[in-house]
């Protein structure tokens, strides 16, 4: 029942993000009033920032509660959270409201990440980890899929939905406003499905007995809710770091300088309750903080790690279907076609990494994803100019190689961690990568504007972040055959 929730739990979380990707160009149409591409782009860029943003604090914020009061009961808030507020984007006005929402729902997928794979890992013995993490990589993908295939669903029976919902006794002007632009409301509120697995999850999983040990010790009582207000100081930064790039006419000097500064306060803020928990269980056990600096060292680690996998694919396959759309001349199915094929990939790419990692070791794998990740981007968008077959192979190829990585950070994160911070470290570690990658999301439009230059260009130039991946992770431990720390 763990493993079902907890699978379930992801291919939701994969199922919202894949949303706005799909929707965002009829949706921002609509409330922006333009299809002007620079304004529209501008937007994509400011409201998947701001998820990231979100992310990383909810990774932080419901990893702290899952090591506080039990991973189940922070899984059940952290679902719901996401459930309601992506549904809620459906029932938006304005631009800004989508951003909003999407930011609050962002908190809950950071959460459900962290938690689940705690949760699971620490349930199931050591020798399934490597098939845990690629059902972790593979269910979230799987979303992917999920929402690209009820896009198409909604594009094909359109008309069919439009006189049903009449026929009920639906208003025209509230079924015209529900199924206009190609219907993107109703997909959005799709995202409130995930609100049904929280009766799943109260009901019938069981506490991780692991955490439990923790709890009967007393350790859990060192999480202190006052820490909380550095998490608070650094989501209030992360939004200062979009002001910074989302506001025009800020010279490039400011801005670089004003993310600088607000990059060290989000990591100050985000480290400070795991610094303050760390302090005080030393104290009570007598010990010196002499271990304090491996672990902050251990969570940047983990988050640089995470944020190279990020930023390559949120800045250049999340972006894929997008970029097929306008080579379509905005067929309908486009989006919808190259997430599949994409989404379809990555399923199977986790499975591999996940396995490659537990036979070939952790840190080769990465590297050769890395390898394989800057090949792969580059064919997708430099090899392709028309949407058709060949863009749909290597998108499904792209896919494959560049989301693998989500399959091998849930094998490598708790590997990282003890039972009493692994999951606020390893929500840090993954979703502070997010703050990275939102900064690397921010750069699109600039680098399109500046060096004028399409998807392609601007994509293919995000890729060179793996560069840096394959240097980092010869600085990482080698924990291929070893227990999950206790």
């Amino acid at each position: 029942m763990t493993l079902v929730a907890a699978l379930l739990g992801w291919m939701f979380d994969g199922l919202e993000m894949g949303l706005f990707p799909l929707v965002a160009g009829p949706a921002l149409g609509e409330l922006l009033g333009t299809t002007d591409r620079t304004e529209v782009t501008r937007w994509i860029s400011i409201i998947t920032a701001g998820f990231l943003v979100g992310a990383a604090t909810g990774g932080v914020l419901f990893g702290w509660l899952g090591d506080r009061i039990g991973r189940v009961r922070a899984m059940t808030l952290s679902v719901l959270t996401y459930a309601i507020f992506s549904g809620a984007c459906g029932l938006a006005t304005e631009a800004w409201q989508v951003a909003a929402f999407r930011f609050i729902a962002s908190l809950g997928m950071g959460g459900e990440w962290s938690l689940g794979v705690a949760l699971v890992m620490e349930v199931w013995p050591d020798k399934s980890r490597a098939w845990l993490a690629a059902g972790i990589g593979a269910a979230a993908n799987a979303g992917y899929l999920l929402i690209a295939g009820l896009s198409l669903v909604l594009t094909a029976i359109a008309s069919s939905l439009h006189s049903g919902l009449l026929t009920v006794g639906i208003g025209e002007e509230t079924v015209n406003w529900l199924t206009g632009n190609s219907g993107w409301r109703i997909l959005m509120l799709f995202g409130t499905m995930p609100a049904f697995l929280t009766f799943l999850i109260r009901l019938f999983v069981p506490e991780s007995g692991k955490w439990q040990h923790e709890n009967q010790k007393g350790s859990t009582t060192h999480w202190q809710t006052r820490d909380l207000l550095g998490v608070l100081i650094g989501a209030g930064a992360g939004a200062g770091l979009i002001a910074f790039w989302a506001v025009p006419d800020i010279h490039m000097l400011v801005r670089v300088a004003g993310t600088l500064v607000m990059v060290v306060i989000i990591t100050g803020g985000y480290l400070y309750p795991i610094v303050r928990y760390v302090q005080r269980s030393n104290a009570a056990e007598g010990r010196s903080d002499a271990s304090l600096g491996k672990i902050v060292r251990t969570l940047m680690l983990a988050a640089s790690l995470s944020g190279v996998a990020l930023l390559g694919t949120w800045g250049s396959i999340q972006l894929a279907p997008t970029w097929a759309n306008e080579l379509a001349a905005g067929k309908p199915t486009a989006k919808a076609y190259t997430q599949m094929c994409t989404a379809g990939g990555a399923c199977i790419g986790c499975v591999l990494a996940a396995l490659s990692g537990d036979w070939l070791g952790r840190r080769i794998t990465y590297m050769i994803l890395c390898v394989g990740s800057i090949a792969a981007i580059f064919g997708l968008f430099q090899t392709t100019e028309t949407y058709g077959v060949q863009l749909l192979v290597m998108a499904f190829i792209a896919g494959t190689i560049t989301a693998a990585f989500y399959g091998w950070l849930p094998l490598y994160l708790p590997e990282l961690f003890t039972t009493k911070v692994r999951a606020t470290g390893q929500g840090f570690g993954f979703n502070f990568g997010r703050i990275l990658a939102a900064i690397g999301v921010l750069q699109l439009p600039v680098v399109m504007t500046n060096l004028k230059v399409g998807y392609p260009g601007a994509c293919t130039a995000m890729s060179a972040v793996y560069l840096i991946g394959m240097v980092l992770i010869w600085f990482a431990p080698e924990t291929k055959g070893k227990p999950l720390p206790a």
